[in-house]
């Protein structure tokens, strides 16, 4: 099958778990001391669920974070984009404009579920372990860029099979 024959979804990018635990740490190396409080400190890790679980927590943990909360947004089912919508917010009396509020992800894809997290708490710090071109707008901080074309595939989303190779059927 020619490049151009594949669907969007077979440009896939394999993390391991290996993968993402090294690539939310380098996240954690570049928040380090960036945060408005004193010494660089943040208030508060809040994870946007439920990509955001893992890489928050791995950050979370490099950095000394204790405080930590979640916000759910629903914006895929299975592999297809819909409206980006709110499920479960994180507390208000933690939140406030989001000053001091580090806000993580696994990915940034189109932008809108960090669009729409963005708007709720405008001073947050967004940070992603993967951002691709149409959503690093949205994203203050992200290790690694991958095109717009490629899928992501997460360790919490695959199990070990054969895979075709990409040229060829040897």
């Amino acid at each position: 099958m020619a490049p151009a024959d594949r669907l969007p979804h077979e440009k896939g990018f394999h993390v391991s778990w290996d993968q993402i635990h090294r690539d939310a740490r380098a996240l954690s190396w570049r928040l380090d001391g960036k945060g408005p409080e004193e010494g660089g400190h943040w208030r508060a890790v809040v994870a946007i669920t439920r990509g955001g679980l893992v890489p928050a927590m791995i950050v979370a943990r490099e950095l000394d974070i204790r405080v930590i909360d979640t916000i759910s947004v629903k914006s895929y089912s299975h592999q297809s984009q819909s409206e980006a919508r709110v499920t479960k917010s994180p507390q208000d009396a933690l939140m406030g404009d989001g000053s001091g509020i580090l806000v993580i992800d696994d990915l940034v894809d189109s932008g809108k579920t960090l669009e729409l997290v963005r708007r709720l708490y405008p001073k947050a710090h967004f940070a992603t372990v993967y951002a691709k071109p149409h959503g690093k707008p949205q994203v203050d901080t992200w290790v690694t860029e991958v095109s717009q074309d490629t899928w992501i595939f997460f360790p919490w989303d695959m199990a070990l099979q054969y895979v075709q190779p990409y040229r060829g059927t040897d």
